[in-house]
Parts: C-alpha cells; sequence; structure tokens
C-alpha cells in the first residue's frame, strides 16, 4: 500500500528523518543502484531494466553503477557502508549473502546485519554451454568426452564462488570428471572467453543464449531442478542423470542495513510493481530467468534455505578464498 503524505511525514519523524528526505515514501533526488557484476552479465542486464522501468514509476532517475569485483563483495560492501536512506540500492545474485560469507575467510561486511532485503528479482538458472569445438552433443558425450581427455578441459565462472563455480563444481564431484577452474570478474568476460574457445564450457547465467541459438554456442542442459520456460526442449541435468542438481540463484534488491522499515516497505512495493512491467518481464525471461516477485517474508525464507544448500556444499568440498 502506497504510504500517505501524512503518514509519510509521520513516518519520516518516527525515525528521526528530516521531512525533505522523503517524496511519496522515496528519496526526493536521483537513486543509485549498485550492480556488483560487470556490464553485461545477468545481474547488470536486469538491473538496467530494472532501473529504468523504476525511474518511470517513481518520477525520479534510478542509476546504475557497476561496481564488481570478489564475487559481488566490493559493490556490495559499498552499499553496506552507504547512508542508510534509500537513495542507495543494491542489485545482486544472491551468492554476496548466501554464499560469500561461507566462501571468504575475512568479509568486508556482515550480509545479515548490513544489508536488508528488499524485494526479490529473479530466479536466474544456469545452463552447461559448450564452445563448439568440444567434440559432444549431450551431456552424456560430454561427460564421456571429459572422463576420456582428464584435466584437458577448463570452465569459466563468473569468480571463485558465484553459481556457475558452484555449479561447475557440483557436476565435476557427481559426474566424476576433471577440469580446471577459470574465474573472471563477472560472467560476461567469461562468456567472452567461452566463445573465443579459450575455456571449453561453461554454466552460463543466461546471457549466452543468444549465442546458442546463433549457434555459436552448444546448449547441452540447464542446472535447475525443472526446465526453462524459455528453452524447454533443453533437458535438466538431473534429467541427464544428475539427480537432485540445483544451481539456481535469486537474485535481489538490498539497501544498506539500518534503512527505515517505511523506506524498505516503499522500495518493495515499487520493485514488485516494476516486475510486472512487460519490458521488465522481457528482460528477464530474454536471458533464461523466472521473474521473482514475492512477499518479503518468502524472499527471506529462500534467502535462509539457499545459505543453508551453498553453505554445506561449501564446507563439504572445503572452498576458500583469502
Amino acid at each position: 500500500m502506497k504510504l500517505t503524505r501524512r503518514s509519510t511525514l509521520a513516518a519520516a519523524a518516527a525515525w528521526g528523518l528530516a521531512p525533505a528526505v522523503w517524496a511519496q515514501g522515496l528519496p526526493a533526488r536521483p537513486v543509485k543502484l549498485v550492480v556488483n557484476f560487470p556490464p553485461g552479465g545477468a545481474a547488470d542486464v536486469i538491473g538496467r531494466a530494472l532501473a529504468q522501468q523504476l525511474s518511470e514509476q517513481v518520477k525520479q532517475q534510478v542509476v546504475v553503477e557497476n561496481k564488481p569485483g570478489a564475487n559481488g563483495n566490493l559493490g556490495a560492501d559499498a552499499v553496506a557502508k552507504a547512508p542508510a536512506d534509500g537513495s542507495t540500492l543494491l542489485m545482486s545474485s544472491g551468492g554476496a549473502v548466501t554464499v560469500n560469507p561461507f566462501l571468504y575467510t575475512k568479509m568486508p561486511f556482515d550480509a545479515e546485519r548490513d544489508l536488508v532485503p528488499v524485494a526479490s528479482v529473479a530466479r536466474v538458472l544456469v545452463f552447461l554451454m559448450t564452445n563448439p569445438s568440444v567434440p559432444v552433443n549431450n551431456v552424456q558425450e560430454f561427460i564421456a568426452y571429459a572422463k576420456a581427455n582428464p584435466g584437458k578441459l577448463s570452465y569459466g565462472s563468473a569468480g571463485s564462488g558465484s553459481s556457475p563455480h558452484l555449479a561447475g563444481e557440483m557436476f565435476k564431484r557427481q559426474a566424476r570428471f576433471e577440469a580446471t577452474h577459470i574465474p573472471y570478474r563477472g560472467a560476461a568476460p567469461a562468456l567472452v572467453d567461452l566463445l573465443a574457445g579459450q575455456v571449453q564450457f561453461m554454466f552460463d547465467p543466461g546471457p549466452g543464449l543468444r549465442h546458442a541459438k546463433e549457434g555459436k554456442l552448444k546448449l547441452l542442459a540447464v542446472g535447475s531442478p525443472k526446465r526453462s520456460s524459455q528453452v524447454p526442449d533443453t533437458p535438466t541435468l538431473a534429467e541427464a542423470g544428475m539427480a537432485g542438481f540445483d544451481a539456481d540463484t535469486t537474485f535481489g534488491i538490498y539497501a544498506p542495513g539500518g534503512t527505515p522499515a517505511p523506506l524498505v516497505t516503499a522500495w518493495h512495493e515499487e520493485i514488485n510493481k516494476a516486475l510486472a512491467s512487460p519490458k521488465v518481464v522481457e528482460t528477464i525471461q530474454g536471458i533464461g530467468g523466472e521473474v521473482a516477485r514475492l512477499a518479503r517474508a518468502d524472499f527471506l525464507a529462500g534467502q535462509a534455505r539457499d545459505r543453508e544448500r551453498f553453505g554445506a556444499f561449501i564446507k563439504e568440498i572445503g572452498l576458500k578464498v583469502e
């Protein structure tokens, strides 16, 4: 429900904020949407579509700023340390809050204390793709080829601990073959090297689908519990024999810790409204994702489940980043 001017002013006073900061429950000045991965990746593509739609809705400029690095930690840390006045938001994969605390021996921020989950945006799937030079056409052929060429294959990811990396580790362990992980500062540069043949395969979070349609990559499977609505003829890894395989992650919007509850609510409502926009839906589906318009309670519950399952896997394989 939209905040009225009277309730907004009352809330501002209750939180000790100057009424001038508020305009229909939101900051009366340009808003920065930090994307903690490089341009061209799933977070960036979705973030830019969302920023454009939000700008139209709130009649205020929402500007995207890319701050990649450390599997999203750099951008997330910048938002965690920003003023908690609703003028700075984070567009991130779930990894920054559900994976990084288990992955990094030192975190620059407390993911549960310093970032407030505002709204879920999309369930982002990962797609097993190979460079055309790899002489395979399905998952079974790929596994057989990998086993026949131990250690000769390499795979790219958006960085150590990213969902494409964890998907690669899950796949290697379940299929019992060896391959070298090559981490990048985001999925987009990893995709460039996959297209160039510098790495032979990758779990792509969606931007590579158009290249697969053009025949520049081979799409073998979806690393999700169910098939993608965008490429329904592509089997899941579970269907290919990898029982229980699930490397999906939820991308969402976060605010600095301590952001007043009325502001969080106002942004949550605007973001959910934006997610009903045909342009935003088309963008998310265009990279093979699924729109995730959830109540905040459901978003929080999903994060808790992801934190548990990814945390358990990271501990199991002993993955750490200094």
